[in-house]
């Protein structure tokens, strides 16, 4: 075989080398065999050839996959984080406060209102009768007093304190609507009043009709003293005729300390 041969079963060979690559650009290559002419081998030629293949691999395109956009999607949605889901009904921050952020509230008299206030319906897993109006702080010490002191006082009687009896929240007005009075803590959502504990079972204890009651007493009687902690105030059938049939509760604090009667 001449030179000129050779050239030519050269650019036969890389051509062939070319359509190989096109057609399956992801196998190896494998040695290609030497041309002869009966007489001896030439290996020039495939030398070339081994030593050039490498280049038209490196000039192909590396092929993209199909679906390159969807995969970019998918990684992207995976970093995005899922906002921080609350607990149903959550507030002021506490799980055993339940109920619902209300808008700021404004008093009709100088001194009322309650710039965040919250609407409660229980604590700690006990009712409220009706829904109740006050401020986190409120709120706050009711779920704690009804936890460590309305809880353990009844204990297991009539199978435990289902909810509470609410007589009066936020409200507006003077201290015992006494005309010329200060205002109310009831006022400022800082107090709430309770007059029965209602149980399990359908009974009630009532503050007005239990408070003398041997049967009752002893309980409405620790639950009053449990009660001077949490909140600042805490009036009883003790205190005055106005407080005769329920216990008024709330969060104003003195510098002699808590006021309980």
């Amino acid at each position: 075989m001449n030179w000129q041969a050779a050239i030519l079963a050269l650019m036969l060979t890389m051509v062939s080398v070319e359509v190989a690559l096109a057609s399956a650009p992801t196998q190896s290559l494998r040695p290609l065999a030497r041309p002869g002419d009966g007489q001896g081998t030439q290996t020039e030629p495939v030398a070339m050839v081994a030593s050039i293949a490498p280049i038209f691999r490196s000039l192909r395109p590396v092929q993209r996959p199909a679906n390159s956009s969807q995969i970019q999607t998918a990684s992207k949605s995976k970093q995005i984080r899922k906002p921080r889901q609350t607990r149903k009904g959550m507030v002021c921050g506490v799980k055993g406060i339940k109920g619902e952020q209300i808008k700021p509230i404004r008093g009709k008299l100088r001194g009322c209102g309650v710039n965040k206030p919250v609407r409660v319906t229980s604590v700690d897993g006990v009712a409220l009768s009706q829904s109740a109006i006050m401020d986190c702080g409120t709120a706050k010490a009711l779920n704690t007093w009804v936890r460590k002191g309305v809880k353990p006082a009844i204990g297991r009687l009539g199978g435990g304190v289902k909810s509470l009896q609410v007589f009066a929240h936020y409200s507006c007005r003077s201290r015992n609507n006494q005309k010329g009075a200060k205002i109310s803590e009831h006022g400022k959502g800082h107090a709430i009043d309770i007059g029965a504990f209602n149980l399990a079972n359908g009974q009630s204890i009532s503050v007005l009709k239990g408070w003398r009651n041997p049967a009752h007493g002893k309980v409405l009687k620790a639950m009053h003293r449990s009660a001077c902690g949490p909140f600042g105030t805490v009036l009883g059938p003790n205190s005055d005729s106005f407080h005769r049939d329920h216990f008024h509760v709330d969060t104003a604090r003195y510098r002699s300390g808590a006021y309980c009667r």
